[in-house]
């Protein structure tokens, strides 16, 4: 497997070897729902890859215990593999604005309702020895030509784990964004990417006009409008 499957290889030797990770994956602490089961509750019986590009397609063999008291049948599933990302909104709290950023997706490509060109946050795959937040500044400086300042960590999600592996880090950061715009991206990655800043009112209004429709978007805006006063109290005051 390669580098970007570290989290998986990491799993699947777990659930082979019946070795509980929840507390390993998942922080400690006070949860509403007591949950039931955990890695040891799986048996991952199988693990081949019926195609390899840029990225992966893997069918998975398991069974695993039911809240009835027995065990599932085998169950045969395709998921779709890649590797872990990180996103970021910067927000720049004396003036008010966010950026985001504008590219095209292969996987808006069907869609015939809308343009594929979205409306995004600055993001990146995760590479192996990386940290999130190493990466959320790499891809600002690549894809906007921002540094960022302070990073808050808004959350940790799967955006589609019904039949794919991938995990985002989500951040909102301070930045400086009086002189940001243009176009960026990477030649060699073929990206081709328009900064946009505007006033976090309007970027939030855009979300509730289904103009912004993608999940880390969505989210990390929500998120601001709710903690907006606090998190520029704490970047002022720097708190940590």
């Amino acid at each position: 497997m390669s580098g970007q499957n570290s989290r998986l290889d990491q799993l699947w030797q777990a659930m082979k070897y019946s070795v509980p990770l929840a507390a390993g994956i998942q922080e400690s602490g006070s949860t509403m729902i007591e949950q039931r089961f955990a890695n040891d509750d799986i048996e991952l019986l199988d693990r081949k890859s019926c195609y390899e590009g840029f990225f992966s397609l893997q069918i998975f063999k398991y069974r695993h215990r039911r809240f009835d008291g027995g065990w599932s049948r085998t169950i045969h599933r395709e998921v779709f593999v890649r590797g872990d990302a990180t996103c970021v909104l910067p927000y720049d709290p004396v003036t008010g604005q966010v950026l985001l950023i504008e590219q095209i997706r292969a996987g808006a490509l069907l869609e015939q309702d809308q343009t594929p060109w979205l409306i995004e946050l600055i993001a990146g795959m995760n590479d192996k020895n990386e940290k999130p937040e190493a990466i959320a500044q790499r891809e600002a400086e690549e894809e906007a030509g921002i540094v960022l300042d302070r990073l808050e960590r808004i959350s940790e999600y799967f955006p589609s784990p019904g039949g794919a592996t991938e995990k985002v880090t989500l951040f909102c950061a301070k930045a400086d964004l009086s002189d940001a715009g243009g176009v960026y991206g990477l030649a060699e990655e073929d990206e081709d990417i328009r900064v946009h800043v505007l006033p976090l009112e309007q970027a939030y209004a855009m979300v509730g006009q289904g103009s912004i429709n993608n999940a880390p978007a969505i989210i990390a805006l929500q998120w601001l409008m709710i903690n907006q006063q606090e998190v520029a109290h704490r970047w002022s005051s720097q708190i940590v």
